[in-house]
């Protein structure tokens, strides 16, 4: 597995309306405190998990145009709560739809109604979707739904539609709102868990993304889907915690915005802007820090010639830090 963050100049890819044929592109939309993810698949369909809140519906659409898309081949709604489902009525009014997958739970909302009654209107039918299910295999991609695998629970958020996309070496799990209880059962099922990038479960609730099911999925990447200041209290600490304890590398749409990551198979790049970003906020906030070699354990000012690869980096807060960990300074930049 290797991800990199300059294997692509993801704008220009993009915005050749997905000229770079062979490449799979994923889109975490920044809809607020809610879902909504894009997919270019690899052979030219796409797929939309979730479409945000009911606000934000028309910035739903609005994306999905400016990507030129004119057909949603695999639509999901992981499950009926309004941050997942509430723009999915104007897509499904907007864009030509394939096959519609949702679980077997209802919700007695105005914008479940409305969700219907689109689908109904295209005369689309839904497909019931449960663990086992596979949506696509073929030319190196397998798009496979890995829950709900049971019938009745108490929390809505553990019938959602857990979906793993894997393109060659590469894979992508996408987790809706499903919790402890949904996750143990896909341990249980014994599905192969393993992925490069986990969508984490419930907008970084503590009910989700345990301990079990992280050590499973082993991301090298989590992305949380959130709004800035959400009255949840999302993310939670603990899972938070939990993150960092196995050094997932966290993105987060209300740090970030919009968050894009493009696979050619092999190699996994996010946007530029946002691999900048992201590095910056990891760096201590203070004037003079440092960056160790983890293989050489040599440290290295941060503007040296010589830093080693980002995977085999180390933020040293001092000199200090560096030799007690056992580093030793680099002979041409440290003085």
């Amino acid at each position: 597995m290797i991800l990199s963050a300059c294997q692509y100049d993801l704008e220009d890819a993009i915005n050749d309306n997905f000229k770079q044929k062979g490449d799979l592109i994923v889109h975490f939309i920044d809809v607020g405190q809610g879902d909504s993810i894009f997919i270019q698949l690899p052979n030219g369909e796409t797929s939309l998990i979730d479409g945000g809140t009911r606000a934000s519906g028309e910035n739903v659409v609005k994306y999905l145009k400016e990507q030129n898309v004119e057909k949603i081949d695999y639509l999901i709604a992981t499950h009926p709560h309004e941050d997942h489902i509430g723009g999915l009525p104007k897509v499904v009014k907007n864009f030509e739809i394939g096959k519609i997958y949702m679980p077997d739970a209802t919700a007695n909302t105005n914008i479940f109604q409305e969700l219907l009654k689109e689908i109904k209107s295209k005369e689309k039918k839904i497909t019931i979707a449960k663990g086992g299910d596979i949506i696509l295999n073929d030319s190196g991609i397998k798009y496979e739904i890995l829950a709900p695998n049971g019938e009745k629970y108490g929390e809505t958020n553990d019938y959602s539609i857990v979906a793993k996309l894997t393109y060659k070496d590469n894979s992508f799990l996408f987790t809706g709102d499903a919790e402890k209880i949904s996750e143990n059962e896909i341990i249980e099922k014994g599905y192969n868990l393993k992925s490069d990038v986990l969508k984490i479960g419930h907008h970084g609730g503590s009910t989700s993304t345990s301990d079990e099911f992280l050590l499973k999925v082993s991301p090298k990447y989590g992305v949380i889907s959130l709004g800035k200041d959400n009255t949840y209290g999302h993310p939670h600490k603990e899972t938070i915690q939990r993150l960092n304890e196995q050094n997932v590398t966290i993105l987060r749409t209300d740090e970030l915005g919009t968050i894009v990551m493009i696979s050619d198979g092999k190699n996994i790049a996010i946007n530029k802007k946002i691999k900048e970003e992201k590095t910056k906020s990891e760096r201590p906030n203070i004037e003079s820090y440092y960056i160790g070699n983890t293989n050489t354990k040599v440290y290295h000012s941060p503007d040296c010639n010589y830093l080693p690869k980002e995977e085999n980096q180390i933020i040293l807060k001092s000199k200090k830090e560096a030799e007690d960990k056992g580093f030793r300074p680099h002979e041409k930049c440290i003085k």
